[in-house]
């Protein structure tokens, strides 16, 4: 997939995207990729997403919570685990 126009989604890509489906928090919170200029509308934002990468928790079609932008997979994974773990009755993995 490119990323034309955003450093940080390929570097997420590069850094994360390769794990992120086979991990614990992955099978939480499976990830679907949509486009800033095609919102979907399935899905009750706290806000309109403006920021890319923008990493948004969804249950039901209501925003949990999220994650603006890409810190690095250092700073990624605990802020995902606290996102994640601040929600555990709506992030049980996928059996």
């Amino acid at each position: 997939m490119r990323y034309d126009g955003c450093h940080w989604c390929a570097k997420w890509e590069a850094e994360v995207g390769a794990a992120y489906p086979q991990s614990t928090e992955g099978a939480r919170a499976p990830l679907r990729r949509v486009n800033l200029r095609e919102i979907p509308d399935d899905i009750e934002f706290e806000s309109p997403p403006a920021v890319t990468p923008t990493f948004i928790l969804v249950h039901e079609g209501r925003e949990l919570g999220r994650i603006i932008g890409y810190p690095g997979a250092d700073f990624f994974w605990p802020m995902l685990v606290e996102l994640l773990d601040a929600h555990p009755n709506e992030t049980v993995p996928e059996s």
